[in-house]
């Protein structure tokens, strides 16, 4: 026999309402739970991107000038051949670049970012770049400007002593669950740029 229950009785009733309380909160918490998680994958993603930064302007301060205008902006020699042996110019308005999207980059780029072995991420290359340390770094997301610095002395045998600043653009961060659910994964990377002052502009067989 069916007992029935008054309107009055049905509204009172507390049967059930732990578990309607964690249907409505399990989602949240396991939300908050990935967000932790993606966080942390973020941080180590943006760490990558830092130390592969850092190793390629190293590679670079070192490597044959990765602009194609290079010897043009920066020439060896002074005009007048009586001023070589003289400082050269302080003047960081005088600079050099390539990139964004390989604008003015020379085929030296590709070496420094795929390493020796011209593979990214394959364990063993004895002179690593920087898409060893972060595979999402490719030659287009680099930027590289070469400026005056007024170190140096024109006719210096190996070439001008500049400042290069080495920059990351377009690289946005890798977020499974988040950028599905809330667009995130298209966030850029900052740029981190880093700056360096350039010592002999020569690929050695070794680097």
């Amino acid at each position: 026999m069916v007992k029935r229950r008054s309107p009055v009785s049905f509204w009172q009733d507390q049967h059930g309402v732990a578990l309607t309380e964690g249907l409505i909160s399990l989602p949240l918490v396991l939300l908050v739970f990935a967000a932790f998680v993606e966080f942390g994958f973020a941080m180590s993603q943006w760490n990558q991107t830092v130390k592969a930064l850092q190793l390629g302007a190293r590679l670079a301060a070192v490597s044959e000038p990765l602009t194609s205008d290079f010897a043009d902006v920066f020439p060896t020699d002074a005009d007048d051949p009586l001023d070589n042996g003289d400082a050269t110019p302080n003047n960081a308005t005088i600079s050099s670049t390539c990139g964004p999207d390989l604008a003015n980059c020379s085929d030296q780029l590709t070496r420094i970012v795929m390493g020796s072995d011209g593979v990214c991420g394959v364990a063993g290359d004895p002179n690593p770049g920087i898409c060893d340390l972060n595979w999402r770094i490719q030659p287009k997301n680099l930027v590289v400007t070469y400026q005056r610095s007024g170190l140096g002395y024109w006719g210096r045998p190996n070439g001008p002593v500049l400042t290069m600043r080495l920059e990351v653009r377009n690289v946005t961060f890798d977020l499974p669950l988040l950028g599905a659910l809330l667009g995130l994964d298209q966030v850029e990377v900052p740029a981190h740029p880093v700056t360096l002052t350039t010592e002999d502009l020569e690929t050695c067989s070794s680097c």
